[in-house]
């Protein structure tokens, strides 16, 4: 399993906010991560 940090997708439309999370490579942007790192707005 190769982990990669990325950015979740949070908030409604047009108003973003992201998760910094640590997630498997070959999951899909919003799947379940591994970690939560911090938040990005």
């Amino acid at each position: 399993m190769a982990a990669k940090i990325r950015l979740a997708r949070m908030g409604k439309i047009r108003t973003p906010h992201y998760r910094i999370v640590v997630a498997d490579s070959r999951a899909a942007r919003n799947s379940r991560a591994i970690e939560e790192i911090g938040r990005y707005s």
